[in-house]
């Protein structure tokens, strides 16, 4: 199973998004977990990560969370699709950055 891991301020704004992504994954049968974690637990929590996903209001710590982290992807959500609650795109998008098809 490949994880999944979204950071934003408190871990809390993405918790809407991480259940519809969640809906995706589960109606696409896909082998994944998808948790999301305030950006300050990022060292212990994005640990085991496949691919880590930033709230765009945290944009500004990704190089700090790329340091913690150069061996694994490390992108920000585009704040159209975050605002949207759009869990399709992020799925496909983290499949992408995990090499997945």
């Amino acid at each position: 199973m490949k994880k999944i891991v979204l950071l934003c301020n408190q871990g809390m704004s993405t918790s809407a998004l991480v259940a519809k992504m969640r809906e995706v994954i589960e109606r696409n049968n896909l082998d994944y977990q998808v948790n999301a974690y305030s950006v300050d637990s990022a060292e212990t929590e994005a640990k085991d990560a496949d691919v880590i996903l930033l709230g765009p209001q945290i944009r500004y710590k990704k190089n700090e969370v790329k340091n913690l982290f150069p061996d694994k992807p490390v992108e920000t959500i585009d704040m159209s699709i975050y605002g949207m609650l759009d869990g399709k795109k992020v799925v496909i998008m983290a499949r992408k950055l995990m090499g997945d098809k």
